[in-house]
């Protein structure tokens, strides 16, 4: 085989373009992130503290709150850095591993939502037997596996991005490292693990959305048979909040992942990336407290 120099570092020229506004991004940037640290950060003491709140719904609140202070603490403080000095360096290895908790992060938030719409379809549709079902063992258990299959899930990609060669171009034009553009740098073949991740998107992605459909579509049902609208109000505000954060999850994740790259500009898809992994985690506490009665 020829000698190949290998891809040992990568370039991520993030927001280059902008010179003269690289100041106002890193402060709006800044201050966005320490709002979604401590907005989750309260969910959790609020959570914890409050025993009117220690039901199933809360707890795993708790637990999207912890993914999206990690999701954001990821990507945001490298973004700072890539911000401030108009691009950054960073090792392959350090750029897969980004990726990897990254991807952990996103799949486990995914599933979270997931057995949250089980969590309201069970409160809504069958009350009489919630408290037997959603007990606290049961409620840990869906807990540590929506853990453990983000990790492993991403564990799986990131393994096999592993072994493709990396050998040039070197350059992300992205402010941190996704799928797509770390495969863009491969010069090995990519077919296999674009078929793993399309299998795996399934799993951890389509049935969990089919399911959450599944689940507002029987809420929806059953609400729709309550005979006054003062109950018809009260049952669909114990779910309101989780719907939104829902639709504002899968409405950036279908505009990011399934609207192919040379449909949109390289500045949209930026865009779009940073309102998925820096401002939704910031609007994840804000849309339970004001839409909630019991956090207000």
């Amino acid at each position: 085989m020829e000698n190949q120099t290998m891809v040992t570092e990568i370039i991520l020229l993030g927001f280059h373009h902008l010179h003269s506004m690289r100041h106002l991004l890193f402060s709006i940037i800044l201050v966005v992130y320490c709002l979604t640290i401590y907005g989750n950060v309260l969910i959790i003491v609020l959570v914890s503290c409050c025993r009117h709140l220690h039901f199933p719904m809360y707890l795993f609140l708790t637990q999207m709150s912890i993914s999206d202070i990690l999701l954001t603490t990821c990507i945001a403080p490298h973004m700072l850095s890539i911000v401030n000095h108009e691009g950054g360096i960073i090792s392959l290895k350090a750029c897969i591993t980004q990726y990897y908790f990254f991807a952990a992060f996103e799949t486990s938030e995914c599933l979270l939502l997931t057995v949250m719409s089980y969590d309201r379809y069970l409160a809504i549709c069958n009350p009489l037997q919630y408290n037997s079902i959603m007990d606290h063992a049961f409620c840990i258990t869906l807990i540590v596996i929506c853990w453990l299959l983000g990790f492993l899930m991403a564990l799986l990609t990131a393994t096999s991005i592993t072994q493709l060669a990396f050998c040039g171009p070197n350059i992300i034009d992205h402010f941190f490292c996704d799928f797509d553009p770390l495969l863009n740098l491969a010069c090995s073949d990519t077919l296999i693990i674009h078929v793993e991740a399309l299998f795996l998107s399934i799993v951890v992605l389509i049935i969990p959305f089919l399911m959450v459909m599944i689940s507002y579509i029987c809420i929806a049902l059953t609400v729709a048979k309550i005979p006054s609208i003062s109950g018809k109000k009260k049952a669909f505000s114990t779910c309101s909040s989780h719907l939104t954060v829902v639709s504002i999850y899968y409405g950036t994740l279908i505009s990011i992942y399934t609207v192919p790259t040379n449909e949109k500009s390289l500045s949209a898809s930026r865009i779009l990336s940073m309102s998925f992994t820096v401002v939704t985690p910031m609007l994840n506490p804000i849309i339970y407290s004001l839409r909630n009665n019991d956090i207000r």
